[in-house]
């Protein structure tokens, strides 16, 4: 079986090595990865993969927000922070049903 080392091991291995020999494993793995095939995302799937994200995001936001009672104004949250206004810093107007 065969002992596995981590990238810190190997890199202190490598630093041990005279920089022709640095050079060479540098080369060798060049080529290995240019023969790997290359990945490309057309646009149409990076933006149907954003537009997945956005979503995702909102229903977030929409979670969150339906947790919440009351209308919130962030003008005047800034306001009560920097004044020092309500404890927890947050402005809540009751809203008439």
């Amino acid at each position: 079986m065969c002992g596995q080392i981590t990238l810190e091991q190997l890199e202190q291995q490598v630093l041990r090595l005279p920089p022709q020999e640095q050079l060479r494993i540098v080369a060798h793995i060049s080529q290995r990865l240019s023969a790997l095939p290359l990945i490309v995302v057309d646009e149409e799937s990076q933006q149907r993969w954003r537009e997945e994200g956005a979503d995702e995001l909102l229903a977030l936001c929409d979670a969150a927000a339906e947790m919440w009672n009351g209308v919130f104004d962030a003008v005047e949250d800034i306001r009560q922070i920097r004044g020092g206004g309500r404890e927890d810093g947050l402005a809540v107007r009751e809203v008439s049903a």
